[in-house]
């Protein structure tokens, strides 16, 4: 080989060393404040749930402007999935899996709708506004009166009919600090047995 091919390669493995020891210069750390926005995640046992609250008759309203469009006017789907009804067919040759039916947790619906919904501006919802249409869509599934209200409190407590439907997963993505007890910030991953 001639040396004179050779130079480029000498050129860039000299130059690598010192730019690999250099940061990016790109970016930078995230403060507090950025961490916060992000971290928006509610647990099953309610960890995570904002101050906040919402009837029943509120989030009537606000499905009806916000949710019905896609979600059909009582929540029995239209161009997107159902959210109410199909309670006890999991087990039937056409299970219908709504929030009523098929979640464990009452708290995985403020999660989604806080995070997700409405389809066209996720994340556009107030926390007040998310309780009320959590507040709904429960009602929807006879889990709630009409005239109910949720908070942080009253939220986690919500029996779903599903709750004991899914089974521990014995293949966890991260082992928990004590395996004889799972810490109930972090459930087990779960499996549909019905």
């Amino acid at each position: 080989m001639r040396p004179e091919a050779l130079l480029p390669l000498v050129l860039s493995l000299a130059l690598a060393g010192p730019a690999a020891a250099d940061p990016l210069g790109i970016g930078r750390p995230a403060s507090p404040e950025t961490i916060a926005a992000w971290d928006i995640d509610v647990r099953p046992d309610g960890q995570g749930l904002p101050p906040g609250h919402g009837s029943v008759r509120d989030g009537a309203a606000l499905f009806a402007a916000r949710c019905a469009g896609c979600h059909g006017a009582r929540g029995e789907g239209a161009a997107a999935e159902p959210l109410a009804g199909g309670r006890g067919s999991l087990a039937s040759a056409k299970p219908l899996r709504t929030v009523g039916s098929f979640w464990p947790y009452a708290t995985t619906l403020f999660d989604y709708v806080r995070r997700a919904m409405p389809f066209d501006a996720p994340q556009s919802l107030t926390p007040d506004e998310t309780y009320a249409v959590s507040a709904y869509v429960l009602h929807l599934n006879s889990l709630l009166p009409e005239e109910a209200s949720l908070d942080a409190g009253s939220l986690p407590r919500v029996a779903m009919p599903n709750r004991d439907g899914f089974t521990a997963d014995p293949r966890p993505d991260i082992a928990p600090p004590n395996p004889s007890a799972r810490p109930s910030a972090r459930p087990a991953a779960h499996t549909e047995t019905r």
